[in-house]
């Protein structure tokens, strides 16, 4: 009586429950259930007959439109394994991503075409390419191929520990790894989350968060499983963001903190009558207090911060909302939910310890990386058995991550370890230098990182995006650090910049400004 635990499952349910509800919106098409999942169908069949077999890789290089989706169902329900890949990427990096988790076929968004015929002779594994939208000169046509077949597959049998998608990390340091993310991760992060964040068939959900991100933090199958709306955003601006969420009744989406400051601080034209009572997500960074605020006193909606990792399938930590929090002030809430929280009830086992292995006191001070075991953690990196056992050490895997534990049970990051700066001996977070600095009036978005120093070893180096019409001296902005923090966290230069080097999921890129030292005085 046994049913494998697949994300898959969902679908069947949707059919079910949904057929006739809407399901997908992108652009002026618009999708049922029935007519979603019967597209998936076909996409199957199709892929079956161009000899696509369970295990086989199928890689995509797309945003988020409705073909892109069809893929999370379509490609792991006849036993193969989707490869999304970050289409921000280089065609040196597309490359090295195909060849190396064997992808059979490529599937590709018209933008990212000629990426790949470039790169074409390379790729002596690649069996079929497909054009999603329109057609290029030895490309199969999607929807071309899509009509041609029946959405009666051929069912296979599939295992909850198969392999259900490969999603390789950033490579921002080093060569990306592939993240083996079985259907049994995938459909306990989903219940996880559903456990923690009621959702329901009337919510309606915009696609800000990149679909090829840890397959969209598995928001990709959480809409199905209720029955809500997909409503595609093909590119993430401000201004569209407003306008669908007005357009289409959105109730809910997801953003890294750089997208959420790019809506809080959109100009007022933009935001004027967008609905209030509209529910986000954030994590991929920590989010600054200030910027959670924001959103909550100003657009009026609700944050919930989320914590994970590509290689935990993606959510390990919700800040959860308690009863007692509603009494805080709006700014104490905003600390509050600036915190990663606690334990999914899925996730399995998370503990914060220290070099030794022992877990850290709750006591708000002691730093420890942050360790998981459980239900969510990947199987492994493909075809990299020694970065596996470098991650997944004693039945734990270690993110990295630097983090203190609250007398409340709250986790909170501090820093990745990596850019944690030691200054004279004292370690100073730069998240929280950060979340200082994001506080001045002037600052618009910030990124502090360590930088050599004569006496101290290093010291903190503020780069600041400041707000379009105000200004702040370098002085300015390092006397509100003092006045609010320990003063060996001030940050000894502050360089005034237009934008910050960041990855396609809106993470700082810190090793960039850590090279960028052209120019500066360490007096």
């Amino acid at each position: 009586m046994e049913v494998p635990l697949s994300p898959i499952e969902f679908a069947r349910r949707a059919r079910r429950l949904y057929a006739d509800r809407e399901a997908v919106v992108d652009g002026d098409r618009r999708f049922t259930y029935g007519e979603f999942l019967d597209r998936c169908g076909q996409w199957s069949s199709a892929l079956q007959a161009m000899g696509v077999k369970k295990g086989d890789r199928v890689a995509y290089i797309a945003p988020n439109t409705h073909s892109h989706l069809e893929a999370y169902y379509a490609v792991p329900q006849i036993g193969a394994i989707l490869v999304p890949i970050n289409y921000r990427l280089l065609p040196d990096d597309f490359d090295y991503i195909i060849n190396h988790c064997g992808a059979k076929i490529v599937c590709a968004d018209p933008d990212y075409i000629d990426a790949i015929d470039g790169i074409r002779d390379r790729l002596t594994g690649v069996e079929h390419f497909v054009a999603m939208e329109g057609q290029g000169e030895n490309w199969i046509n999607y929807e071309d191929e899509l009509a041609k077949r029946s959405p009666d597959f051929t069912e296979v049998s599939i295992s909850e520990e198969d392999l259900t998608t490969i999603n390789y990390t950033s490579g921002t340091t080093a060569r990306p790894k592939g993240v083996m993310i079985t259907h049994r991760n995938a459909y306990l992060n989903i219940m996880g989350t559903l456990a923690h964040h009621h959702l329901t068939p009337a919510d309606r959900y915009l696609w800000t968060l990149p679909m090829f991100h840890a397959n969209g933090w598995t928001f990709t199958w959480i809409n199905t499983a209720r029955g809500m709306t997909h409503v595609c955003l093909r590119k993430v601006e401000p201004g569209a963001i407003f306008e669908l969420i007005t357009k289409e009744k959105i109730t809910m989406f997801c953003a890294a903190p750089t997208v959420l400051i790019g809506i809080a601080n959109a100009p007022s034209e933009l935001r004027k009558g967008a609905p209030r009572g509209v529910r986000l997500f954030t994590a991929g960074a920590p989010p600054a207090a200030a910027t959670i605020e924001l959103v909550e006193t100003e657009l009026g909606w609700e944050l919930t911060h989320v914590y994970g990792l590509t290689e935990t399938a993606p959510l390990i930590t919700f800040c959860e909302a308690r009863p007692e929090h509603q009494h805080l002030s709006a700014a104490e809430r905003a600390i509050v939910k600036s915190r990663q929280g606690v334990e999914l009830v899925s996730s399995g086992e998370l503990r914060i310890v220290d070099e030794n292995g022992d877990e850290v006191p709750h006591d708000g001070e002691t730093l420890g990386e942050i360790t998981v075991r459980g239900n969510v953690v990947m199987k492994g990196y493909y075809n990299d058995p020694d970065a596996t056992d470098a991650a997944i050490k004693d039945g734990w895997f270690h993110s990295g991550d630097a983090a203190v534990v609250h007398p409340d049970g709250y986790m909170e990051i501090r820093d990745r370890f990596k850019d944690v700066i030691i200054s004279g001996g004292e370690n100073i977070s730069s998240v929280e230098v950060e979340g200082c600095l994001l506080r001045h009036p002037a600052v618009l978005e910030v990124a502090v990182v360590g930088m050599p120093h004569e006496k101290w070893g290093e010291a903190p180096h503020a780069f600041v995006i400041q707000r379009s019409g105000q200004q702040a001296s370098e002085d300015e902005l390092k006397q509100h650090v003092r006045s609010n923090l320990a003063h060996f966290k001030t940050p000894k230069w502050v360089s005034f910049v237009d934008d910050l080097p960041k990855t396609a999921t809106g993470k700082v890129q810190k090793f960039v400004l850590r090279g960028n030292r052209k120019g500066i005085s360490t007096q």
